[in-house]
């Protein structure tokens, strides 16, 4: 699965991965970013969640658009057993776009263009 962050360059975009358990028992996972660009991607509710039996809980992901060029990440769910019980390991392709680029500020200049 692909996860895309598309906005204006410095936007700060935020994309939740819902996780459902479907089983009978709590199931708990670590997250973890890898890869090219990682480090410009961020889990502001920490790297850990808890998802209860037959419920559901979300990983939130922040990135900011420092770059034109698109960033790349993993994120990775790796179970931790509760109870004796492990789920599977889940992957996800973080992927950044440039959707437009809004000038921060803008100046006018008079100037010749050319004089004899």
């Amino acid at each position: 699965n692909t996860i895309e962050f598309a906005g204006a360059l410095h936007a700060t975009i935020v994309k939740q991965v819902h996780l459902k358990n479907p089983s009978s028992n709590t199931l708990a996972y670590s997250a973890i970013l890898l890869g090219r660009d990682a480090d410009d991607f961020s889990l502001p509710k920490g790297n850990t969640v808890t998802i209860p039996a037959t419920r559901q809980a979300c990983v939130t992901v922040e990135f900011t658009i420092r770059f034109l060029h698109p960033a790349e990440a993993v994120l990775i769910l790796i179970s931790n057993k509760v109870d004796g019980i492990d789920g599977a390991t889940l992957t996800f392709s973080l992927k950044s776009e440039v959707k437009n680029i809004e000038p921060v500020a803008m100046m006018k200049c008079k100037s010749p263009c050319y004089e004899l």
